[in-house]
């Protein structure tokens, strides 16, 4: 900093956290005129949403190829409608869904982010009233991460443990092209390019620059907001709110331990990415983990709630009765050489033809093939008088070479590191795999002949897998009559042991329609935003469709920063013509605004 240069602390807007809500509220403001900062806890921008699948759910997006007799804000309600059940809440429903696709449209018209149609990702029930087959979810445009300049430094990496070498696949599509690599030249063909791409970038670069999914679209939000020449204070942790009466006025941070105040002139917008790594919350909310300890999340260390627990010293109510506290999807722990461990999201492998979950008592518990939500809730269910909730991914040696399991990459990758660390269990015989994971033998030995009967014909008997849209999108479409279901029979075989994890809180702050923070007697806490997983999410604690945490997180934050901006407007509007300081109209503002 230049001798004489001041310190910038007062500001129209102040967002707290740098994730795909927080970026998107803090774009949106400064598009509308707002002079706005963004404060991140962490060495890195990105957030969870950088580790993601950069997938949201956006009904009547403007690339929906379907027919208005298919979509419609209607048909969207009678589905979420379905979904939330009594924690349906109309009012951040319509604004969800009737913001949804203008978010989409302003975003592509405005900045750098960018979408690309997924038509055949299917809503996750698509048979219930109301639900689709495909064309709802959306995701981000790979991204040349050389756009960023030096500050792609800035941007968080993908998850360690869903990429390949360095890389993040883009989609099904992609992923198909490394499943099938020495079965088709073209497959061959197109990994061998995409490797060398690869290395070469990392050889320049260290990193790759062909983003995707989430990391890419972490990327265009960033690249937007440096092109609004936003401030960004990485490394910075908010210590509380500041408070004039009942209005948030401002934020007490700490950067290095030196401590300082800054100050808003019309709102602070609360995006720090909920409170999957809050122990002390997780022991409170999540019925699995009654110390806190035993549910591993792949979210970033930094997402502690400190957005639920700045709220509630405000006077804003959180929501914390859902059914769901959080986005349940089975995780596996994944050792490392240094003694270190990951979180292994199990995403993709629960659908392929070949694989099934037992619990520690050989028993099929579920659809393996459902959604991750969908299969974490089953596993609680089956679970409940156990002294763990746990289950084991199965599958035979064809299956493992094929598809891998979990960590364990495919042919040709070994996956002898894997038996060694113990990630990997493995058996001559199911016997002999039961014994090694700790599993009931002889229960386990019927459940395969049981689902062998039916998996021969390509059929689950017992639980239908490969029967939805949502089942065989994520299934082998190549395996015939059924992409989800094959016998389990050529040994040696083998096992991953799982425990419940998450993809992201749904408790959270209460908030209206505009992503206002609102007390317990439901009235706007005056200068306070919520939005992404600081808030509780408009599902209703259930998981609809894949993008159901990114879809709303960008629509409330554009609209938590369109509102922000045009309260900041309308302050300097109301200065000029009574005469008076910005900050005076703006508390008079603020201090007034009641709920709708």
């Amino acid at each position: 900093m230049g001798k004489g240069a001041q310190v910038v602390n007062e500001f129209d807007v102040i967002v707290v956290g740098a994730g795909a809500g927080g970026m998107a509220a803090a774009v949106s403001a400064a598009k509308n005129g707002a002079s706005v900062i963004v404060i991140e806890k962490d060495k890195v921008l990105g957030g969870t949403t950088a580790r993601s699948g950069g997938v949201l759910w956006i009904p009547c997006h403007p690339f929906s190829q379907q027919s208005p007799a298919e979509d419609s804000i209607e048909n969207a309600t009678t589905y979420l409608r379905h979904e939330a059940g009594r924690y349906f809440n109309a009012e951040k429903v319509q604004a969800f869904l009737h913001n949804g696709p203008r978010m989409v449209d302003w975003f592509q018209r405005e900045t750098d982010v960018k979408f690309v149609s997924v038509p055949e990702f299917s809503d996750y029930h698509p048979d219930a009233a109301g639900g689709l087959p495909g064309g709802r979810s959306i995701l981000a445009a790979p991204f040349d991460g050389r756009e960023l300049g030096k500050k792609i430094e800035w941007l968080r990496p993908p998850l360690r443990e869903i990429t390949f070498v360095g890389m993040m696949f883009n989609a099904s599509k992609e992923i198909s092209q490394f499943f099938n690599v020495t079965r088709s030249l073209a497959s061959a063909w197109y990994v061998t390019k995409r490797l060398v791409t690869h290395a070469r970038e990392m050889l320049t670069y260290g990193r790759a620059m062909r983003l995707t999914n989430g990391n890419a679209l972490a990327a265009r939000l960033a690249k937007s907001a440096f092109d609004c020449d936003i401030p960004f204070r990485l490394d910075t942790r908010v210590e509380r709110l500041l408070m004039e009466g009942r209005r948030v006025a401002g934020v007490a941070v700490n950067s290095g331990g030196e401590s300082m105040n800054l100050y808003a002139r019309t709102g602070v917008i609360l995006a720090g990415g909920g409170f999957p790594q809050d122990v002390e919350r997780r022991k409170a909310l999540f019925p699995h983990a009654p110390n806190g300890t035993e549910h591993l999340s792949p979210a970033p260390a930094s997402n502690t709630g400190d957005g639920l627990r700045l709220a509630a010293n405000a006077g804003a109510a959180l929501e914390l009765d859902l059914p769901n506290a959080a986005a349940w999807i089975p995780v596996s722990k994944v050792p490392y050489r240094n003694g270190e461990s990951g979180v292994f999201p199990h995403l993709i492998d629960r659908y392929k033809p070949g694989v099934i979950m037992v619990t520690r008592n050989g028993l099929r518990f579920t659809n393996e093939s459902n959604s991750y939500h969908d299969v974490g809730m089953a596993m609680q269910k089956a679970c409940r008088d156990s002294d763990a909730t746990e289950a084991f991914l199965i599958c035979d040696h064809r299956t493992l070479r094929r598809y891998g399991l979990g960590f364990v990459k495919p042919f040709p990758i070994p996956f002898g590191p894997h038996l060694r660390s113990g990630y990997l269990k493995r058996g001559r015989t199911l016997a002999e795999l039961a014994d090694a994971a700790g599993i009931d033998a002889a229960a386990f030995e019927r459940t395969v002949a049981t689902f062998n009967e039916g998996a021969v014909h390509g059929e689950d008997h017992q639980f239908g897998r490969g029967n939805s849209a949502y089942n065989r999108f994520l299934g082998d479409a190549e395996h015939q009559p059924n992409p989800c279901v094959a016998p389990i029979q050529d040994g040696p075989f083998y096992a991953i042991r799982t425990v419940i994890g998450d993809l992201g809180t749904f408790a959270g702050i209460r908030t209206d329609g505009c992503a206002r923070a609102l007390d317990s007697s439901g009235h706007v806490v005056p200068g306070l935003y919520a939005v992404g997983n600081d808030a509780a999410s408009v599902m209703g604690g259930n998981y609809p469709g894949g993008g159901i945490t990114l879809g709303p997180a960008m629509t409330f934050g554009f609209l938590a920063g369109e509102h922000a901006a045009k309260t900041a407007r309308g302050a300097r509007e109301n200065a000029l013509s009574l005469d008076m300081p910005v900050a005076e109209v703006s508390v008079l503002a603020r201090s007034s605004e009641q709920a709708p």
